[in-house]
């Protein structure tokens, strides 16, 4: 079977760019297809200082649901946007005032290679953080999700007026380009062993390091990807809309086609699942009332005082908070508003932490089932997401009863949103008739 190579290559025009990302792409270009991808042919889609999010968007959601492993190159810097204060991937329009509308957020990566089979994806990364991104990596792990083995580093700002170079990227690209292709484990640290003699004179902090299994501030390796909600809140108390996607403007890079979708297998619903035991992340915050308060502040950010509950497995007040927070948000702004759906995430996050799939099921149904009464279209990543959860959770419950009875709510939710991933409904048809057999 082919694989899918992506190369991605993208950093701001002007005096915003801090990595020279497009520079490293003729190195990987030379690099023979199956090399890149570890397979006999290969398909390789090249994306160069892309323009608009929804641009790579594309690229990227035809690359997760190719069948066939995929590998990602991935090169470029890192930025938080100023009103959620969550990691973007810097486009070539990007600028600190415009990142929430011109870059690309990073928990995209996550979203769209959720429903993959564990094994089956890779990622190489080079990264250069701005300070603020840099600050805020300190305490949280950068992660794609579960389903991939994500290798690579994420580099400081340079000094001023200094553009930096890609050189992990390029120590990968070169190590390739020998036709051989080591264990990605020890392509890895041989790219680090290089990127170390060529940066000895680099007098900036130590760079993060990425690799399967690595522990990253005592936090386990990866967090459960749907936790993105709480464990990176916005600055201010109110609770924030998901991030706008641009109109689609797609450039013109050089892209062979990826192939159609792969089912979902049999087995399991939702093969992209860490053990909720596992996954608890642990993210370094500040405590309410200390320097999470703002100066002038009058109160902290509920955010903050969930993400301390859940660390300290006080569940049910952080859903106590959250379920508030919905009250309150309901009230203000009225039923179908992002920030009531905001909250309703939330309390289907906290309800997965806390190990109750079925309310986690719930929860997301019920968001996924508004946002369509919303008049959002079954298309929108925001519907398809909520479904997708729905359906990871669904694979979780125990109990038979429970399962049908959600499993022909899934059932009905996925006539209408039947997602990216081919034959996610006749999953759902196929488990509920075993269930039927075996009663």
């Amino acid at each position: 079977m082919p694989g899918t190579v992506l190369l991605l290559a993208a950093s701001p025009v002007g005096r915003g760019c801090l990595v020279d990302a497009a520079s490293v792409l003729p190195v990987l270009a030379a690099v023979a297809p199956p090399v890149l991808s570890g397979t006999e042919t290969a398909n390789v889609v090249e994306l160069a200082d892309p323009l608009e999010p929804q641009a790579v968007l594309t690229r990227l959601r035809a690359a997760a649901t190719a069948p066939g492993p995929l590998t990602m190159f991935v090169t470029g810097q890192l930025q938080l946007d100023r009103r959620q204060r969550l990691p973007h991937l810097a486009l070539a329009r990007t600028t600190p005032a415009t990142v929430r509308y011109t870059a690309f957020p990073w928990r995209w990566f996550a979203d769209e290679l959720r429903l993959r089979p564990p094994g089956s994806t890779t990622v190489f990364v080079d990264l250069h953080a701005d300070q603020d991104a840099w600050e805020f990596l300190a305490g949280r792990p950068l992660t794609v999700g579960p389903p991939a083995e994500l290798y690579g580093r994420v580099a400081p700002p340079p000094s001023r007026r200094t553009v930096a170079q890609p050189t992990y990227m390029r120590a990968v690209a070169t190590l390739l380009r020998s036709g051989h292709r080591p264990p990605l484990d020890r392509l890895h640290q041989q790219a680090l062993a290089r990127v170390s003699g060529e940066e000895n004179a680099r007098t900036a902090a130590t760079d993060l390091v990425l690799s399967p299994g690595q522990s990253w501030a005592g936090q386990p390796w990866p967090p459960a990807p749907e936790f993105t909600t709480v464990t990176a809140p916005p600055r201010t108390p109110a609770p924030p809309p998901h991030p706008a996607v641009p109109p689609a403007s797609v450039p013109a890079p050089r892209v062979t086609p990826a192939p159609s979708a792969t089912p979902i297998p049999s087995a399991t619903p939702t093969p992209s699942a860490t053990p909720v035991s596992s996954a608890m992340p642990r993210p370094s915050v500040t405590p309410p009332g200390r320097a999470g308060r703002r100066d002038g502040s009058p109160a902290s950010d509920p955010h903050e005082e969930i993400t301390e509950a859940v660390r300290d497995g006080r569940h049910d007040d952080a859903l106590a908070l959250a379920e508030r927070c919905g009250r309150e948000a309901l009230a203000t702004h009225g039923p179908g508003s992002e920030q009531v759906l905001h909250w309703m995430e939330v309390r289907a996050d906290l309800a997965m932490f806390a190990g109750d799939a079925e309310r986690s099921c719930r929860g997301w149904l019920a968001l996924a089932a508004t946002r369509l009464d919303a008049g959002q279209e079954p298309g929108a990543p925001e519907v398809e997401s909520a479904v997708d959860r729905a359906h990871h959770q669904w694979g979780r419950i125990a109990d038979p009863a429970r399962v049908r009875e959600l499993g022909a709510e899934l059932a009905r939710l996925r006539l209408c949103v039947p997602g990216r991933q081919e034959g996610a409904l006749d999953h759902v048809r196929r488990q509920l008739s075993q269930l039927q057999t075996q009663a």
